[in-house]
């Protein structure tokens, strides 16, 4: 009577040796364990459990299929699975099973899996590798100073692909915006005075997130979306009260027209509107701008982007007429 090939499959992305009951089940009432690699770090926490693991080495697919399903005829036996899926087992698994008469019975077993987010690791890792002796010239000749131009490029283009509706392209570009993330915290790594990693940058948004919405993660009540703003200037207020304007700390880099409606915005809060509506008082073409921003934010509309959206319009129309 033949016994059973599991293939146990699990995450790389999380810590090795947090496998499910079933899989720790089988794995501790199997006759052998097997696996590729010595160094596997999955096959190296089975072992760490008291549990018998051997590693094979690179065996070729087809040739690691016949040693598998052969020792499977005699007991029940676990394969490892490797942190790149092993390529071209399954299709040899296969190929040899339809040539025996009595085969074992193979099962995927599945161990683990993917958490959510659990990409950004993989992410993590290639920029490490790029990053790493042997990887480009290029990004590591890389530094914040000289990043600066692609994050200001790839946050336009992350704002066009969201204004086009495009789904397909608004994963591409916020994509690209994440990568200009990750490299600055691979390129801070390596500051000898005063290092940060994207663990850093993830855990203060994080702390910043759970400070600013006690609504959600505290006691204090806050019902609509109007008390939220409310709450967060009142908190983000406190936590920048060394600043000496309302002001304070608009990007000056940011568009004309943004930077107005967010000094609009911050002084409309802070109960000084009539600041904005005095500098909005003229006949000059600043004051007369200043003017269409104050009233763009009394229909609830972004001048910046209404203002895109025309010249997107104005693009299209010289497109279509020298056709």
């Amino acid at each position: 009577m033949a016994a059973r090939l599991s293939l146990l499959l699990s995450t790389p992305r999380i810590a090795p040796g947090l496998l499910s009951r079933e899989a720790w089940t089988t794995l501790q009432q199997a006759g052998e364990v097997l696996g590729r690699d010595a160094d596997e770090p999955q096959l190296l926490a089975i072992q760490d459990a008291g549990v018998p693991a051997t590693a094979l080495g690179d065996v070729p697919p087809g040739e690691l299929a016949h040693l598998l399903l052969g020792r499977a005829a005699e007991a029940d036996v676990v394969w490892v699975g490797s942190a790149d899926g092993d390529p071209g087992l399954t299709d040899a698994l296969a190929a040899e099973v339809s040539r025996r008469d009595e085969p074992p019975e193979i099962e995927m077993l599945v161990g683990s899996y993917d958490v959510p987010g659990s990409r950004l690791l993989d992410l993590v890792a290639v920029m490490d590798r790029l990053r790493s002796p042997g990887g480009c010239p290029w990004d590591a000749e890389q530094t914040h100073e000289s990043l600066v131009p692609y994050l200001i490029e790839e946050s336009h283009e992350a704002v066009e692909a969201i204004e086009s509706g495009d789904r397909a392209h608004m994963t591409e570009e916020l994509g690209d915006l994440l990568l200009q993330v990750l490299f600055h915290a691979r390129v801070a790594q390596e500051d000898p005075q005063a290092p940060f990693g994207i663990d850093d940058v993830a855990g203060g948004i994080v702390e910043k997130l759970v400070r600013r919405h006690p609504h959600v993660f505290a006691d204090v009540d806050a019902d609509t979306a109007a008390e939220v703003a409310a709450n967060w200037e009142h908190i983000k207020a406190a936590e920048k009260a060394d600043r000496t304007s309302v002001l304070d700390g608009i990007p000056a880099g940011l568009p004309a027209l943004a930077r107005a409606d967010k000094a609009a915005s911050r002084l409309e809060r802070a109960g000084l509107s009539a600041l904005a509506r005095d500098a909005a008082d003229g006949a000059d073409l600043g004051a007369r701008l200043m003017a269409l921003v104050l009233e763009a934010r009394s229909r609830g509309e972004d001048p910046e982007g209404a203002l895109r959206a025309v010249v997107r319009s104005l693009e299209q129309a010289a497109a279509d007429a020298g056709r």
